[in-house]
């Protein structure tokens, strides 16, 4: 019996963690902490799964004291992103494993940080990269191991994020680049690392440009430029775009999304959290739009961009090779797409040759179907019987860390930015340098 203790009770330690510890995995896996700075973050939990009532609460302060009352064998940390490094760093230095929701960290100095830790440890990071796991996903990685497209000369990488999930994340905390390292890191490290991962391949240098176009004081639907109104209580509500979109008048229509939390009575459970603050607030600091190109070791190439507030949601991956290319487009939450939509396939297409249409075995479950199988893997081990790795560990977290923020800084320097640089980075004093004294 493996022993766990969650640090950071939120909705996504609650759905991907503690309800499959208690419905399927609880032959193997047991739950022994919760660990939060919100006390009402625990009676929420604990009402949606009673089975749990009796598991023992810690405050944020009291990180040791619950590994020296419950010994877990291993941390999950799914709290807010600018805290994941803290606790990943105290479980390490309790020689614990770590199982921690991405990004890893915010920064690359704290990732730098997390994986010199990990070396003096008897413990071990990992990090869900669930993305890895949709059944289209991997199924691309297979047709790269199998050598159908040679050797890797360029991906291009097209991300779509609707106008609901899009403004979402500009609702809400992440909208604060000191508590999400910008969007380039909290939802771009997911892309990023999804792509070191098939291609192999490790980035290098990176050069962007990056804008806040859409949200912001400055955003053209805004209907009044005013700070601190929420969607629930403002009184202009009905002349925003944005909330007019996807809510009724009578608030009848529900909207579903695999990130984003519908259940009204929720949103009105925690202390000192809305996650319905006006996208139009003087306060964001993050962007909404990114293009990068990414050079890597093994010489592939990276065209990379994203929008967050667009009519639908999905992707458009093309990668080339000496061989032949991967192409393959998804639309996300078909439910939300005002037009019919073609099913996923995958088409190959030899450099010389036919051209070869996939259908991919679909699965039940989040992200895609993901989210069921990395959950084997985390809680009864990595699959034996599959000939390649999909679980990611510290590196591999520090590099999608690491990439999203040199996609940022390159946007505000207007300059390539060097992964290892980054990486090399020294605090001295309230400064950071990097390895050259800069």
């Amino acid at each position: 019996m493996r022993k766990f203790a969650v640090c950071g009770v939120s909705k996504r330690a609650m759905g991907m963690f503690i309800k499959p510890m208690v419905d399927s995995f609880a032959a193997t896996s047991k739950l022994v902490g919760l660990l939060d700075k919100d006390p009402k973050r625990f009676a929420v939990c604990k009402a949606e799964l009673p089975e749990i009532e009796h598991v023992p609460e810690y405050t944020e302060a009291q990180f040791n004291h619950m590994i020296a009352e419950t010994k877990p064998d291993a941390i999950i940390v799914a709290s807010r992103d600018d805290t994941h490094v803290d606790y990943i760093l105290k479980a390490l230095k309790c020689d614990l494993d770590v199982i921690t929701e991405k990004p890893m960290t915010t920064t690359a100095i704290d990732s730098k940080r997390v994986m010199d830790a990990e070396a003096k440890s008897k413990g071990s990071v990992t990090v869900t990269f669930n993305y890895r796991y949709s059944p289209y996903h991997m199924r691309i990685k297979e047709l790269i191991l199998a050598g159908k497209v040679g050797r890797i000369t360029s991906v291009d990488l097209n991300w779509y994020i609707d106008t609901y999930h899009g403004s979402s994340y500009f609702q809400r905390w992440n909208r604060m680049r000191e508590f999400s390292g910008g969007l380039s890191i909290h939802k771009s490290s997911h892309h990023f690392d999804l792509v070191n991962w098939w291609i192999d391949q490790r980035p290098i240098e990176a050069f962007a440009f990056g804008a806040l176009n859409y949200y912001g004081p400055d955003g053209e639907h805004n209907p009044l430029r005013e700070d601190g109104r929420h969607c629930k209580t403002c009184q202009v509500k009905h002349d925003c775009a944005y909330y007019s979109r996807w809510n009724s008048r009578s608030n009848s229509v529900i909207v579903q999304d695999d990130h984003i939390d519908s259940d009204v009575a929720r949103k009105d459970a925690y202390t000192s959290y809305r996650p319905d603050q006006c996208v139009f607030d003087s306060e964001i600091n993050i962007e909404d739009t990114y293009t990068a190109t990414v050079r890597y070791d093994k010489g592939a190439l990276l065209s990379y961009s994203i929008n967050f507030s667009l009519p639908y949601e999905g992707y458009r991956l093309a990668i080339n090779g000496t061989k032949g290319r991967i192409e393959t487009t998804e639309f996300h939450a078909p439910s939300r797409v005002p037009f019919p939509v073609p099913e996923q396939t995958i088409d190959f297409f030899p450099l010389f040759g036919s051209k070869e249409t996939i259908h991919v075995l679909k699965r039940d479950g989040g992200h895609g179907g993901g989210d069921p199988v990395i959950q084997e893997d985390i809680f009864m081990g990595e699959d034996p019987l599959r000939p390649y790795t999909v679980l990611s560990g510290s590196k591999d977290g520090a590099y999608a860390v690491t990439l999203g923020e040199a996609v940022w800084r390159s946007a505000q320097e207007n300059r390539p930015i060097r992964i290892e640089d980054l990486l090399n980075q020294q605090t001295v004093g309230s400064r950071t340098v990097d390895k050259y004294g800069t």
